[in-house]
């Protein structure tokens, strides 16, 4: 089996703050990645190790078989869209485009701009003009036209209301059936995790509760489904706060 992320007693630690604590991972190849925990779990810190951006205190971690953030080729595998979906608010959408193809050079440009029009932004718009669901589906398409094999979204949708989120969600699924890409996606409203993820990761307190894929986590039928397989092990560790 492939996987896309492993993982062995990583720990990552901030002066006197353990954020995560001896996890172990291993996720398969072309799933959807649900992960959730309370405030303070650590669920940022592990996506910015997945990405690169963070360096571990201990252990190891491995992504697409190498580690993170290697080298340039290793990057072009990974797209990531942070919180707030952060874009440069003095460029266009079209300027975005334009970056991403000096940038990356699996960029998909016939892709970024058919999803542009899709979503009816402007090329000539600036991205601070934009709307939070407009900026969000740009974040999402920059991220996807890299043409890499994981994607990962921290909280992209946390800001955005029903119906930008529904859109968000849809397109995401989209991205992974053409695109065939692993994802990981950071969220606190179960209810949208419940509708896209195949597989789950629930930490708190800096420690993985659970991971594996829904279909098994569901198998013994305790449940009636993913919200409440994950409310179950978020209150064994402690509540959500």
């Amino acid at each position: 089996m492939t996987f896309v992320i492993r993982t062995e007693n990583l720990s990552k630690r901030y002066r006197r703050r353990l954020a995560l604590d001896d996890c172990n991972l291993a996720v398969p190849a072309g799933r959807i990645v649900g992960l959730v925990g309370p405030n303070g779990a650590g669920k940022s810190t592990l996506l910015g190790l997945v990405s690169g951006m963070l360096t571990p205190t201990s252990g190891s971690i491995e992504v697409l078989g190498q580690q993170p953030a290697a080298g340039a080729g290793q990057l072009s595998r990974v797209g990531f869209v942070a919180q707030d979906a952060p874009v440069y608010a003095r460029l266009t959408v079209a300027d975005h485009l334009e970056l991403g193809a000096r940038l990356n050079p699996g960029w998909d440009g016939e892709f970024a701009h058919r999803r542009i029009r899709q979503r009816g932004l402007d090329l000539k718009q600036r991205a601070g003009s934009l709307s939070g669901g407009q900026r969000a589906q740009l974040a999402l398409t920059l991220a996807a036209a890299k043409r890499g094999e994981l994607l990962v979204l921290d909280e992209p949708v946390a800001a955005l209301d029903p119906l930008a989120r529904r859109t968000f969600m849809h397109d995401l699924l989209d991205f992974v059936d053409e695109l065939k890409v692993s994802v990981v996606l950071s969220s606190h409203l179960l209810g949208d995790l419940a509708q896209v993820c195949d597989h789950l990761i629930v930490l708190a307190g800096g420690r993985v509760q659970v991971s594996g894929d829904v279909s098994d986590l569901l198998a013994g039928g305790e449940r009636a489904g993913l919200e409440e397989l994950t409310l179950a092990y978020l209150n064994r560790a402690g509540g959500i706060r």
